[in-house]
């Protein structure tokens, strides 16, 4: 017996959507694992500075070099470390301190560059000459070529690159000011909301907000922009909306949504519900653009990213009497957010009627989409395929690998444990060579399949609940053949 989970459209691994997202998750790749570092600075700063909860001068200290040289180099550490593994990581490391000492401002957005540039050009080096290297001088080669590299791309760095970065940053600093001074930043709610549909938040956050907020929280204290991507109200407002007024099959799933997105703090898992109803995105639009005039009009601001986007965090991280404002700007969001979505559902008349007729035109449901156009999969029209009593392990696969896929890898990990099968989560670029099962949302698939083309890919659409998940976890049981 066969479970072909391969019916949903092809997506393209080339189209603009999917390069956008790899693009987008570079650039978070570099910044979610050292989140806890800029949470670090943010309490250090929360506490210590003049204007903190406990002042000290002493402590205080540990603000500006951690800002300056310590958040900057482990950005371009990381961004090496993406591209050429260890000996990336050190050249990126030298190359950033380039551009540090070369500016006058935190270089976030230089070791966004450096980093991933001095790596890819010491691998370039690395490819071309490792066969010609005479047996025994591998090392006085390697480390030589690392140290010449890096050390030329510092001197640039201190020379050119750090002044560029600084105008570059200076001119992006330049024009949120200009935003926030003609009261036009809610405006900016208009891009983001639509694109965290489409799992772009962490680009977005993480790759814009993280940069401008870092700089303007070192002059001022606290900044705004750590609060536009981040704010949980528009996420909470269309749960409570489907919870009230949503298809009557997906009411149930709401609760257990807004636990996890609300204080969990993973927002991708109401992206899905957005997605289903596009409509609803005019209302996350709605309800981010009042949150964030609210916290303009109450001057709100936080000392750093908020990571994960929980409630929770968002107090953690709010500067001394600022917690009602801020706390103001999550509810103002979540109300408008709600009462829109509300209207667009209609308030719950024939909601349930507008499903079935969406579910009676469209194809079924499945876990996985068709492979890529132009792999040689789908030039014979051969899909991977995989017996179910052969899988040993599941790869479940997120943009950055740090939020809803360690959410989903624990959920399985209990229901596949009595199968003998492991389950791992990673970020979409990080997926293992060999692997042979992967389970990804559907917006993300196509960026698996790039990643991994030998790899059978299930899709889900829902992070609860989702059909998928059944048919996998029968389809392991009855060692049924799995495609996709």
């Amino acid at each position: 017996m066969t479970t072909d989970i391969s019916h949903l459209k092809n997506l393209q691994g080339n189209s603009f959507r999917a390069r956008v997202q790899r693009l987008g998750g570079h650039l978070a790749g570099m910044i979610m694992p050292n989140i806890g570092a800029f949470i670090a600075w943010g309490l250090i700063t929360a506490l210590f500075i003049p204007k903190g909860w406990l002042p000290n001068e002493t402590l205080a200290g540990l603000v500006d070099p951690t800002i300056k040289y310590l958040l900057p180099i482990l950005i371009g550490y990381t961004g090496g470390r993406m591209v050429h593994g260890q000996r990336g990581a050190v050249v990126g490391a030298i190359a950033t301190m380039g551009v540090v000492v070369g500016s006058e401002v935190p270089m976030f957005l230089g070791a966004m560059i450096m980093g991933p540039l001095a790596a890819y050009l010491l691998k370039l080096w690395d490819d071309r000459i490792q066969h010609r290297i005479r047996a025994g001088f591998e090392m006085l080669v390697d480390n030589f070529s690392l140290g010449i590299l890096g050390g030329g791309l510092a001197l640039i760095g201190v020379w050119r690159i750090g002044w560029l970065v600084d105008r570059l940053t200076e001119a992006a600093g330049n024009a949120v000011q200009f935003l926030v001074d003609h009261s036009l930043l809610p405006l900016v709610s208009v891009i983001v909301e639509p694109a965290k549909a489409l799992f772009l938040n962490n680009a977005i956050n993480h790759g814009i907000f993280d940069a401008i907020g870092a700089q303007q929280a070192k002059n001022a204290g606290q900044s705004i922009m750590f609060m536009i991507e981040t704010n949980p109200g528009p996420g909470l407002g269309i749960l409570l909306a489907y919870w009230f007024f949503g298809p009557r099959r997906l009411r149930p799933s709401a609760p257990g949504a807004i636990i996890i997105q609300f204080f969990g703090g993973i927002h991708e898992i109401y992206f899905p519900y957005l997605l289903m109803k596009p409509r609803l995105i005019l209302a996350a639009m709605v309800g981010g653009m009042s949150g964030v005039a609210t916290a303009l009009v109450t001057h709100s601001g936080l000392v750093a990213p908020p990571a994960p986007g929980s409630i929770f965090a968002y107090l953690a991280v709010t500067p001394r009497g600022g917690h009602v404002s801020v706390l103001l700007s999550v509810a103002v969001a979540a109300v408008v957010t709600f009462f829109a979505a509300a209207a667009l559902l209609k308030f719950g008349r024939g909601a349930d009627a507008e499903e079935e007729a969406v579910l009676a035109d469209a194809p079924e449901l499945s876990a996985a989409a068709a492979p890529v156009a132009g792999t040689e999969h789908s030039a014979n029209g051969a899909h991977p395929a995989i017996a179910g009593n052969e899988v040993d392990k599941v790869v479940v696969a997120c943009d950055a690998g740090m939020g809803s896929s360690v959410m989903l890898a624990s959920q399985l990990r209990t229901r596949l444990k009595p199968y003998g099968v492991s389950v791992e989560h990673v970020a979409i670029a990080d997926i293992p060579a060999g692997t042979r099962l992967v389970l990804t949302h559907s917006d993300l698939a196509d960026r698996a399949r790039m990643t991994a083309p030998e790899a059978v890919v299930v899709e889900f659409r829902m992070f609860l609940g989702d059909p998928a998940f059944d048919r996998l976890e029968k389809a392991i049981k009855e060692g049924e053949e799995i495609r996709g």
